[in-house]
């Protein structure tokens, strides 16, 4: 059983950064591609980006060029860095463990989720 548990959400003005990681458990972590979510209220549950075992990238339109993911495998651990934080980014963000290396494999474990909250 693999557990991801994510951290670093908090409040941030618009125009602000933050940096989410989330840390699994589990030696398979190097062979899995990650994923962030993120959903907000009253939406459904939208994918921001991923990268894969290799660590190839790829980000939904609406946060290209503000996100970057990163993976550090020695740590087991993924990130997520946003920055020109726009009130619409505002939702609770997760990670998912994807069940191979590529970004077109099934989700197969997900975080607790972390509220991100960017005011105007």
């Amino acid at each position: 059983q693999v557990q991801l548990m994510e951290s670093g959400g908090g409040l941030v003005q618009g125009g602000g950064s933050l940096r989410l990681s989330c840390a699994a458990s589990g030696s398979i972590f190097r062979f899995n591609a990650m994923g962030w979510y993120r959903q907000a209220p009253g939406k459904k549950r939208e994918l921001v980006g991923g990268i894969t075992s290799s660590g190839t990238t790829n980000y939904a339109s609406s946060v290209k060029g503000r996100f970057t993911i990163s993976r550090e495998n020695a740590k087991n651990t993924v990130y997520l860095q946003m920055n020109s934080l726009e009130p619409e980014d505002t939702a609770v963000y997760y990670c998912a463990l994807y069940s191979g290396g590529y970004l077109y494999n099934p989700v197969q474990y997900w975080g607790q989720g972390t509220q991100v909250t960017v005011s105007s």
